[in-house]
């Protein structure tokens, strides 16, 4: 994907919104600031702890990263849990 494809389709996306499936199987639109359990040790972050996603982002290779107190992680670190 050039840089002019991945412009075009971050168009459509924003910062501060996330679609997900849910367990039975319905779409649900989570707004940013939501809470994700970390599921591995990270740098600053421990399994299990509880944390505050700011802001969803995307990088080059089209792979999802939530900003964490400031922090880019990838999404696979992490179970988002829902109300």
């Amino acid at each position: 994907m050039n840089e002019r494809q991945l412009a075009e389709l971050l168009k459509y996306s924003s910062p501060n919104e996330l679609y997900i499936v849910t367990w039975n199987n319905l779409l649900k639109l989570l707004f940013t600031p939501f809470k994700v359990i970390v599921s591995d040790d990270l740098e600053e972050l421990a399994k299990g702890q509880v944390v505050w996603v700011e802001e969803v982002k995307v990088t080059k290779e089209l792979k999802t990263v939530y900003i964490i107190h400031g922090r880019a992680y990838y999404y696979h670190h992490f179970d988002i849990l829902t109300d």
